[in-house]
């Protein structure tokens, strides 16, 4: 089954818990249809960059899917269909992702660029 990457908007006045059952929903709809949710993270509330019907921020979550693609494009309606999903794309994957994904593992990544930084200067004043 090919692999496949959705994050989804949900409105900015849903509570945590109800993100979460809107999350199950859909995953759901995946696992009915004989699909995997592989990983699945909520990456917390952003702001947006511009306004979206109104709304300046919005829950944004992940869903990473090994499914067949009629489970796929059923999942997709039922976003379109829930009006608290303010946006939604899906991405056709090679392969699936081991570990966090890059938002999730920006902290990591701001340790390793300052442990960069400070071998450089260890460099730098050796020589």
């Amino acid at each position: 089954m090919p692999y496949y990457e959705t994050v989804f908007i949900a409105r900015q006045d849903l509570t945590e818990s109800q993100v979460k059952d809107m999350t199950e929903n859909f995953s759901k709809i995946i696992t009915d249809a004989k699909g995997r949710v592989h990983k699945t993270e909520f990456w917390g509330l952003k702001s947006f960059a511009y306004r979206i019907n109104k709304a300046r921020k919005g829950h944004y979550i992940l869903l990473e899917l090994d499914t067949p693609a009629q489970a796929l494009h059923e999942m997709e309606r039922q976003m379109r269909l829930n009006e608290d999903v303010v946006r939604f794309i899906t991405i056709r994957e090679k392969e699936l992702s081991e570990g966090p994904s890059v938002v999730m593992d920006r902290g990591s990544r701001d340790d390793k660029n300052l442990k960069l930084d400070s071998k450089k200067t260890n460099d730098k004043e050796a020589a």
